[in-house]
């Protein structure tokens, strides 16, 4: 069997069971992971597919959103990178809201022992991270947890986040793009993200590149709400031309 034939019968999979996993595919085909991979990451790249950890789903379900271990796991190398990079974007000695994410949490992990900043965030992952930072001044906003992103919801939330100034927001999404801007599957949690945004006087957006293009259910903002991106070295060079007409530094780790 030629490539495209194997890769059109694993799309009519795809839509038939609402998902399919590597190794069912490579048993399925009798080739192997590594065969199958590239098939997803073409079908990924046409739009046909999108992947996930461990296999892949079809295009469309924009209520689909995968669990904190299957994030966790998705592009690590990218968001570890984007981590890092984002260090450079802290005031000095200020305040920051870290929302909700596993890029995120990532760049919560690594502020230096010396860092001195006043720390908001509603994602108990972050917190759990900066609970024994000496230099961090921690809040944790508080409402109803969301258990798939451990992250707090609600009016609770909302109105922690209306009394705030901070200096910079590290904001995460599911899904952005020039014409759709920022987008995640759950409303509650947009609505947080939201006002996270309207919380701080920067904004800084934490994405690999394999979220440019997506569209979720939850609109929760413009792409030109954001000052600074920051995303890895998938992102098209055409694509990053795109995000900075539109005004957004972009910086590719």
């Amino acid at each position: 069997m030629y490539a495209p034939e194997r890769q059109q019968e694993i799309l009519r999979l795809a839509r038939e069971s609402g998902r399919v996993d590597v190794l069912s595919l490579a048993e399925e085909f009798q080739v192997t992971s590594e065969t199958v991979r590239r098939d997803l990451k073409a079908l990924d790249r046409a739009g046909l597919l999108r992947r996930v950890h461990g296999g892949a789903i079809p295009v469309g379900r924009l209520d689909f959103e995968p669990d904190l271990a299957e994030r966790e796991s998705t592009a690590a190398d990218e968001k570890d990178a984007i981590a890092r990079a984002a260090l450079a974007e802290l005031p000095a000695g200020g305040s920051v809201i870290i929302d909700a994410g596993t890029t995120a949490a990532r760049l919560a992990g690594l502020l230096p022992l010396e860092c001195e900043l006043t720390v908001v965030t509603h994602a108990l992952p972050v917190a759990a991270r900066l609970a024994d930072h000496p230099g961090i001044s921690l809040h944790l906003v508080g409402g109803r947890v969301r258990h798939r992103t451990r992250a707090a919801v609600d009016a609770w939330a909302l109105r922690a986040y209306a009394e705030i100034n901070a200096d910079v927001v590290f904001l995460a999404t599911n899904g952005f793009s020039v014409d759709d801007g920022l987008t995640t599957p759950d409303l509650a949690e947009a609505a947080v993200k939201r006002a996270t945004v309207g919380a701080a006087r920067r904004v800084v957006l934490l994405a690999d590149s394999g979220k440019f293009g997506r569209r979720h259910f939850a609109r929760f903002g413009d792409l030109a709400d954001v000052d600074v991106l920051i995303t890895d070295t998938g992102l098209a060079p055409e694509d990053a031309l795109a995000i900075e007409g539109a005004g957004i530094r972009t910086v590719r780790a």
